[in-house]
């Protein structure tokens, strides 16, 4: 009988999501060209600041959005990074318009969505949905999971009938990898990468166009940040999604993104390609940022030159004027102070075809490869501490036994000896501890004691 039952679900899930599948690339035909389903043009997001209490006057106004522009186009994934307190979370309230914009627009397959209200304004953001930051906080501890992810059926009754809604929502656990039997189970229940999962399947429960995720993933471990992202991936490719992905984490962004755009102070100072942006950034900031990721490959890390930023980033009640990066850049002049830079590309790459033919707000940008590709040892032309590190390795190697391993120099990889670890020979492992033994056979110094 239950064998029977789960048969029969899994073939009308399999119908279903055909038909969703099938919908959403009639709805994503017209959009399939290259033109962009969502359009947002200079928006600005300016909170005030007030003295008094009885009579209160404007006294200034925090810039936390400035001046954004960007496009998403159908089934696109948009990253954006920047350091907290840059305005990239605003951004996300400000598309599905849980904040009214100061000025500028965001506009919804042509149609300016500031500019509605009421059933207008309910129709579009069932297909903008949002999937929010802390999963223990976003969730209603006193509601049921069957309630979290139906309530969107009650705003929007339409989706789904009364009778159909607790198999929708099962359907939806199921999606998100779930058992659909937790439905009656309150969040406390749940760890926090189910938790976030459960946010994923309420953004998806009318069916949306667009999901803006603000920073899924930075509240979890690294294991559960590799399943939650994962995860993304394939709804975005079952259901054909667009993305906004806010996040911190340089790796993930790129991992999931095809653009990425880099905010500093209110501002995109970057965007572009993955490649572009990780590979051939043009901004002073951008390569700050990427100088910072840590480097897996020991081999790049060798290479990697790291920028230190100076200074504080700048309150957003007050800006630098100018270019607002020029107060912790190495590369400031005067024309900084006066010019603000435009987001377009350089002038030096506009008529060249090289990566970074890309936007870059910078008057001075060039390009500059922070990290070179894992297993080159070729130095970045140019930049004095990636060729004294290449010197280095050179001698290195000059200097080492025929037969020894190229990274490691001989006075930091002693041989092991065969009695302490027969199980490891000299060429297999050549990194071991520049310091200290070489085996864990050595009895503790005096007064201390071994732990087993």
């Amino acid at each position: 009988m239950n064998a029977d039952h789960t048969g029969r679900r899994e073939a009308r899930e399999e119908g279903e999501a055909a038909q969703a599948l099938l919908s959403k690339s009639r709805q994503g035909s017209a959009y399939a060209g290259g033109e962009p389903i969502l359009e947002v043009r200079d928006l600005v997001k300016h909170y005030p600041l007030t003295q008094g209490i009885l009579i209160k006057k404007q006294v200034g106004a925090v810039k936390a959005v400035d001046g954004v522009t960007f496009d998403l186009g159908a089934g696109e994934t948009l990253g954006v990074v920047g350091e907290s307190g840059c305005g990239k979370s605003t951004v996300a309230r400000l598309l599905v318009h849980l904040e009214q914009p100061t000025a500028g627009s965001i506009r919804y397959k042509g149609e300016d969505i500031t500019k509605l209200s009421g059933r207008a304004l309910k129709a579009v953001r069932r297909n903008i949905q949002m999937v929010f930051q802390d999963p223990y906080t976003s969730l209603n501890p006193r509601m049921t999971v069957g309630d979290i992810i139906g309530e969107p059926y009650e705003i929007h009754p339409e989706v789904a009938p009364k009778g159909d809604r607790r198999r929708k929502v099962q359907d939806l656990l199921d999606v998100v990898g779930l058992n659909p039997e937790y439905i009656n189970r309150y969040p406390h229940q749940f760890s926090g990468g189910q938790r976030q999962r459960i946010g994923i399947a309420r953004g998806l429960a009318l069916n949306p166009e667009i999901i803006v995720a603000d920073e899924p993933v930075s509240a979890l471990d690294v294991s559960v940040q590799a399943q939650v992202v994962n995860l993304l991936d394939r709804l975005q490719a079952e259901f054909n999604l667009s993305y906004v992905f806010i996040a911190h984490d340089l790796s993930i962004v790129r991992h999931i993104s095809d653009r990425v755009g880099v905010m500093y102070l209110g501002r995109f100072v970057e965007i572009g390609t993955d490649a572009e942006i990780y590979d051939h950034p043009t901004h002073p900031y951008t390569q700050a940022l990427l100088s910072a990721v840590p480097v897996p490959d020991p081999m790049a890390r060798e290479y990697r030159e790291r920028i230190i930023l100076h200074g504080d980033v700048p309150s957003p009640a007050n800006p630098p004027s100018g270019c607002r990066f020029r107060t912790r850049c190495w590369k400031a002049q005067e024309r900084c102070e006066l010019e603000v830079p435009l987001l377009a590309v350089p002038a030096a790459f506009r008529d060249t075809d090289s990566p970074a033919r890309h936007p870059s707000a910078c008057h001075f940008a060039e390009e500059k490869r922070v990290v070179p590709p894992e297993g080159t040892l070729e130095p970045v032309p140019g930049e004095g501490g990636q060729e004294e590190a290449a010197d280095r390795a050179a001698e290195r190697a000059e200097e080492a036994p025929p037969g020894a391993a190229p990274e490691a120099a001989p006075d930091t990889a002693p041989e092991a000896a065969p009695d302490t670890a027969p199980e490891a020979a000299p060429d297999t492992a050549p990194e071991v501890p520049p310091e200290g033994p070489a085996g864990g056979d050595e009895e503790p110094p005096s007064g201390s004691s071994r732990v087993s």
